[in-house]
C-alpha cells in the first residue's frame, strides 16, 4: 500500500487537524460536490495552512444528478407511496427531460429505489420502493440516459480552474464513460496536476482498454458503480478492473465503505478487516476514506487500522 486518500470535511481538518494524523503518503481529498467554489477554496487554504506541502485531490462532482434546495429536513419517502420533487431541485435542471414513466431511479448510492411516474418542467413524481428521508446533495441515478448529458457540468469546469490556480496535485474525474472524457479534462489542466480517472460506470468498464492508456491512476468507486451494475456484481467487476489496470501498469485506488463501521465505532467489523486484507493483497496502490474521515467520529483509529493492516499484509510469518 503506497498512498491513502483521506476526505476532509467537518471532522478531518476541522475537529481533527491534519497535523494530528499527517503522513507524507496521505492525499487529502476535497469532495467538489459539497459546498460553493468559495467554500472549496477555503478548504484548500486551510489544508495548506495546516500542512503546507500536502498533496490535495480535487474530486470533481461530474455529471451526477444530485438533489439540491430540498425542504429543511429533506423529503420523507414511504414504500408504495408517490412523492414529488420540484424539477428545479436538482443540480441539472434539464433532468426531467430524460425521464420517462417506468424508469427506475436509484438514490443515495442505491439506498433508495424509485419508479418514475411522470416528469415535466415543474415537478418529477416518483413511486417509492423504499423508506427513509431523501436529503440534499444525494445522487439520483437513472441508467442509460447519460449519452446526451454533458460530461462536465459548469461547476466541474470552475473546479478545474481552482485546481489550476492552486496547482493541486490531483484532479479526480467522476463518471468517466469513454476515452474522450479523459482527453477533455486533460486539455483543461495546466501545470503538473495528475488525473485520477474514476471507474464507476458500466460504460467505463466496457471501454477500460481504451481508457487505461490515458491515465496514470484510476479509482474504483464501488458505490456509484453498484448503481450501474448491481451490488452483487461488485466483487467480480472489482477484480476485473484491478487486473486490467495492473496489466497496463496503472495505479489503482479503491473506494467506498472500506471501513464503514468506523464512522461511528472505534473498530471495524471482522468482515471489513478480511476485505481490507484482500484489497491490500490484490495489488492496489491505495484506498480512499470517504465518510470515515469526512464525518467519522474515530479518525485516528481509522487511520491507525489502515497502517496496522498494512503491517499485517507485509508480515512474512505468523507470530502468536
Amino acid at each position: 500500500m503506497k498512498r491513502f486518500i483521506l476526505t476532509v470535511g467537518p471532522a478531518l481538518l476541522n475537529e481533527v487537524p491534519l497535523t494530528d494524523i499527517h503522513d507524507e503518503r496521505n492525499i487529502y481529498r476535497i469532495n467538489g460536490a459539497h459546498g460553493s467554489i468559495s467554500d472549496i477554496e477555503q478548504y484548500i487554504q486551510k489544508i495548506r495552512e495546516q500542512v503546507p506541502d500536502a498533496d490535495i485531490l480535487m474530486d470533481l462532482p461530474g455529471n451526477k444528478v444530485r438533489t439540491k434546495d430540498l425542504p429543511d429536513g429533506g423529503i420523507r419517502v414511504e414504500k408504495g407511496k408517490t412523492f414529488e420533487i420540484p424539477s428545479e431541485c436538482f443540480n441539472f435542471k434539464e433532468f426531467y427531460r430524460y425521464l420517462k414513466p417506468g424508469m427506475t431511479a436509484w438514490a443515495n448510492d442505491s439506498v433508495f429505489e424509485f419508479e418514475t411516474v411522470s416528469a415535466d418542467q415543474d415537478k418529477i413524481v416518483f413511486l417509492s420502493k423504499s423508506e427513509g428521508v431523501l436529503i440534499d446533495n444525494k445522487g439520483v441515478h437513472v441508467r442509460g440516459i447519460h449519452d446526451e448529458i454533458p460530461f462536465l457540468f459548469e461547476k466541474d469546469r470552475q473546479l478545474v480552474e481552482v485546481a489550476n490556480k492552486w496547482a493541486l496535485a490531483f484532479v479526480g474525474l467522476s463518471f468517466v464513460r469513454k476515452p474522450e472524457n479523459v482527453k477533455e479534462v486533460r486539455s483543461l489542466i495546466r501545470g503538473k496536476t495528475d488525473l485520477i480517472t474514476k471507474i464507476e460506470t458500466l460504460d467505463a468498464v466496457y471501454q477500460i482498454n481504451e481508457i487505461l492508456p490515458l491515465t496514470k491512476y484510476i479509482l474504483v468507486d464501488r458505490g456509484d458503480l453498484s448503481t450501474d451494475i448491481g451490488v452483487e456484481k461488485i466483487p467480480r467487476f472489482q477484480k476485473y478492473i484491478i487486473d486490467k489496470a495492473l496489466f497496463f501498469d496503472v495505479k489503482v485506488f479503491l473506494a467506498t465503505q472500506v471501513l464503514k463501521n468506523m464512522e461511528t465505532k472505534p473498530i471495524p467489523t471482522i468482515g471489513e478487516v478480511e476485505a481490507l486484507y484482500e484489497i491490500y493483497k490484490s495489488g492496489v496502490y491505495g484506498v480512499q476514506m470517504s465518510e470515515e474521515t469526512a464525518v467519522g467520529k474515530f479518525i485516528p483509529n481509522c487511520i491507525e487500522m489502515l497502517h496496522r493492516m498494512e503491517k499485517e499484509v507485509l508480515a512474512e510469518t505468523i507470530v502468536f
